[in-house]
């Protein structure tokens, strides 16, 4: 099971990051009309707005699968950390980090419409506030886990400062939230491998 979770969990940072990376450069002139710009206003419908137009099957696939292989790595990475505390809540915040991610499959409303809000984008606003509230949580617990671990004790000071990077930006939005996603996603890389290389 870790060595499956293992697996999940290179995969679903670089399925999310690729995805949205080519959707965003076919969506382009796209995403320009819902009221998106890559830095003037670069949070703008982004990357929600990629799953909707043509082809937004593919975004809202990516946000499923992303989240659900988020969340099934955090359990094979709760089966190969020492049983402390620490662990255990940050495992459980991972988890919820990712249905959070999940959730985002929820068809999200454009912000500049005449309509009123859709019971999908409500659910898809409650989701990207939800990842929010349980990402960085989750990073800090599991810093402290890997601390107690003798194995994992080298990447806790990482995670400490990919969080110290990506939590401001996650909140102050603009250009700073590419640094969080990619931050995000690295540390996410980085920590799968490490579980690769104590299952091999």
């Amino acid at each position: 099971m870790i060595k499956l979770a293992a697996r999940l969990g290179l995969i679903g940072p670089v399925l999310f990051g690729f995805i949205v990376t080519i959707s965003t450069i076919l969506k382009y002139d796209f995403l320009l009309s819902l009221g998106w710009h890559p830095l003037k206003a670069p949070t703008f419908d982004w990357p929600s707005g990629l799953a909707l137009g043509e082809y937004g099957w593919i975004m809202t696939a990516t946000f499923l699968l992303s989240g659900l292989m988020m969340t099934f790595f955090a359990l094979g990475l709760r089966l190969s950390l020492s049983a402390v505390r620490p662990a255990g809540f940050g495992v459980l915040f991972l988890s919820l980090a990712g249905l959070a991610l999940a959730g985002l499959a929820f068809t999200t409303d454009p912000t500049i419409r005449s309509t009123p809000a859709t019971w999908h984008g409500c659910l898809h606003d409650l989701s990207f506030v939800m990842l929010g509230l349980t990402l960085m949580p989750a990073m800090i617990l599991l810093g402290c886990a890997f601390q107690l671990d003798l194995r994992w004790k080298d990447l806790s000071i990482y995670t400490w400062l990919t969080v110290a990077l990506a939590l401001p930006a996650f909140w102050l939005k603009g250009p700073a939230f590419y640094v969080f996603l990619l931050a995000v996603l690295v540390w996410s890389e980085v920590t799968v491998w490490r579980l690769k290389s104590l299952e091999n």
